[in-house]
């Protein structure tokens, strides 16, 4: 009992471990709150003990597909070969491997058309034993997902599952599966057959690819368990498992990212709205004023028990946006412009200026669209922001904001750049930004790359950071935390 414990302890603090490495926060508390549930759940049942230490160490929905990840490679659901699943060899030649495919995939469709959770489970294991072994790791056991998705193609097999569910009868209106419901008789309620089995296997196929797209998921699991029994938890948790999109760098996040980032904006907005008018309204005391102090203290003896204020007028600042979007980095200025159109309440006035290598106001087509409304044609049409090439220019851009757009800042206007301050080695003209901070309450900005990267190859970002605060904002934790704190309200 003393050695399950001791094993147990040492996996709960690796997890958590894990789990800050991915930017959960799990604090000693938690790992000891974790601890108690697991003595408490038992280990028997491995999908309570999942949630179980869920509700121990999350504080965010948003950080569940990571747990799932990691708990998966710190609690396997097996060890080595899976009891009862009988892999065979991985082929050796490019035909055997092409012939073998073609089976799993027909016992791919088999499962999916029985809707078999136990044999897509025995399949995963099967595939990646036998497509997915690397040929040149023999002796560490390793195996590759990509691989061994490449080779099966699951995606084909919706075409034969359709087919058996259709032969079955299931894929009919109705789904009596008698095959009865495919005859289009009278009593269909439909204006015929063929449209009510169209919508039928419409509603089937789009069953089939959430299917397809669950196995894959099993595959990336079952990988992910193999590989860390070969390599060891911790490597594979570091390499092997994505980060939550709240940690996804903007300039590495693909479509799929970008979707679950535009996903998240709205329930942000809200929670950063709060904060900001929590912030206003502290901000409207106003601070101690200590001439006023010091005399109200002579009645208690000197000290100072009840402290004056100096109350600030409260207001709302402007806000003017300078964002670059040309192709290195307009997912993060997209992004975060959809984040200031959902905060534009905030703000008495907000201005949006686009660039390439020249600036083109875009607030009207912006804050002017309703929330969540496509902004693609916005920020897509790049031909009133370029000039002769398209390569950003942020010498030129502050120089054209300096003559063409400067009545817009005023003393109470926040600035905010967003951008990577990559000038591909052309004029940076320092005195035209100073120009601009020396008309505005404040200038941040938002830089999407490593600070570590500043000033590298053809970036002048180390410059502009001695004239204006310059922030590295790599995400959206990073952003939320400069909204929340930093940003003049």
């Amino acid at each position: 009992m003393t050695t399950t414990s001791t094993a147990l302890d040492s996996r709960l603090v690796g997890f958590a471990r894990a789990l800050r490495g991915h930017g959960v926060v799990v604090g000693t508390s938690e790992v000891v709150d974790a601890g108690a549930a697991a003595l408490v759940l038992g280990l028997e049942d491995r999908a309570r003990l999942r949630e179980g230490l869920a509700s121990a160490l999350l504080r965010r929905a948003g950080q569940r597909q990571v747990f799932d990840d990691l708990f998966d490679v710190w609690f396997p659901a097996a060890l080595g070969e899976r009891s009862g699943v009988h892999a065979e060899e991985p082929p050796a030649t490019l035909q055997d491997r092409r012939a073998r495919a073609a089976e799993l995939r027909d016992e791919l469709s088999r499962a999916m058309a029985a809707g078999d959770e136990r044999a897509l489970d025995a399949l995963a294991a099967r595939v990646v034993a036998e497509l997915g072994a690397l040929a040149n790791a023999a002796d560490t056991g390793s195996f590759s997902a990509q691989q061994a998705l490449d080779t099966l193609a699951p995606q084909t097999a919706i075409a034969g599952a359709l087919a058996r569910l259709q032969d079955a009868g299931l894929d009919t209106p109705g789904g009596s599966g008698d095959g009865s419901g495919g005859s289009g008789g009278a009593g269909a309620g439909v204006s015929g057959p063929a449209s009510g089995q169209g919508f039928a296997s419409r509603f089937t196929r789009d069953e089939l690819r959430s299917s397809v797209a669950a196995f894959r998921r099993r595959v990336e699991t079952e990988t992910r368990r193999r590989n860390a029994e070969a390599r060891g938890a911790d490597r594979i948790s570091r390499y092997a498992v994505r980060a939550p999109s709240e940690q996804t760098p903007f300039l590495l996040a693909g479509p799929a990212e970008l979707d679950e980032l535009r996903g998240a904006i709205q329930p942000l907005s809200r929670k950063l709205a709060t904060r900001l008018a929590a912030r206003r309204r502290r901000a409207s005391r106003g601070a101690i004023d200590i001439r006023r102090t010091l005399r109200r203290s002579l009645s208690t003896g000197g000290i100072p028990i009840r402290p004056a204020l100096q109350h600030a007028s409260p207001h709302r600042p402007d806000l003017v946006i300078l964002c670059d979007l040309s192709s290195s980095v307009a997912g993060f200025s997209r992004f975060t412009i959809m984040l200031v159109q959902a905060l534009a309440a905030q703000f008495r006035r907000v201005r949006i200026l686009g660039f390439v290598n020249r600036v083109d106001d875009l607030t009207d087509r912006v804050i002017g669209a309703p929330p969540g409304s496509d902004l693609g044609d916005a920020f897509e049409d790049l031909s009133r922001m370029t000039r002769w090439h398209r390569n950003s220019d942020y010498g030129a851009v502050f120089a054209d904001v300096v003559e063409h757009h400067l009545d817009v800042i005023g003393h109470r206007t926040a600035v905010l750049v967003l951008g990577d301050a990559r000038s591909n080695h052309t004029d940076p003209q320092f005195d035209m930004l100073r120009e601009i901070a020396s008309r505005a309450r404040h200038v941040s900005w938002l830089n999407p790359e490593p600070a570590r990267m500043w000033g590298s190859g053809d970036s002048v970002a180390l410059g502009y950071s001695e004239i204006v605060d310059m922030h590295e904002c790599r995400n959206v934790a990073q952003l939320r935390e400069f909204v929340s704190r930093l940003l003049p309200v």
